[in-house]
């Protein structure tokens, strides 16, 4: 069973539309505070696997509809993600070839980036107030990738997605 849809283009966008599902889903509020970055830590995955296809431009548009779906100043999750994808995309082959657990130490840097990005961001826009719980979620995101990266690359091996 294989999906040729231009080669796999569809599993790619349902998968990151899953992580969007994942990312605005209401969770308990002792819970909301560890919610890992689903979609940040997708669109990672992608962009090291085929930066070719899924980078900047998809991080930025996947930013921007975050931002309209959590009614977030518009652009600031953009931006984030925009910058962290950057990062990915122009080392991607030395983070392909990284050990798992150097890879998850690398991503849950990248995203403490993002989440410092959008702090200060809504600093500057709203005057947001810095709590160290902000970095709670790159922890939880540091558990989940592994996990993620396996289940995405059987995906992607899968689907014969290139």
């Amino acid at each position: 069973m294989s999906i040729h849809v231009a080669n796999g283009r569809f599993v790619v966008w349902v998968s990151l539309l899953i992580a969007m599902l994942l990312q605005i889903m209401p969770l308990p509020e002792l819970v909301e505070a560890v919610r890992p970055d689903w979609l940040l830590l997708f669109i990672i995955y992608w962009a090291m696997a085929l930066p070719h296809r899924y980078n900047i431009l998809t991080a930025w548009v996947l930013g921007v509809m975050l931002d309209v779906l959590l009614g977030a100043s518009l652009g600031i999750r953009a931006l984030a993600m925009s910058l962290v994808i950057y990062v990915v995309v122009l080392h991607f082959q030395r983070l392909r070839n990284f050990p798992m657990w150097q890879q998850t130490l690398i991503i849950a840097s990248l995203v403490c980036i993002y989440h410092l990005v959008v702090f200060w961001l809504e600093f500057i826009v709203i005057g947001a107030t810095f709590d160290f719980s902000l970095f709670l979620p790159a922890v939880s995101s540091l558990i989940i990738w592994p996990w993620a990266f396996l289940a995405l690359r059987r995906i992607r091996r899968l689907y014969k997605v290139r």
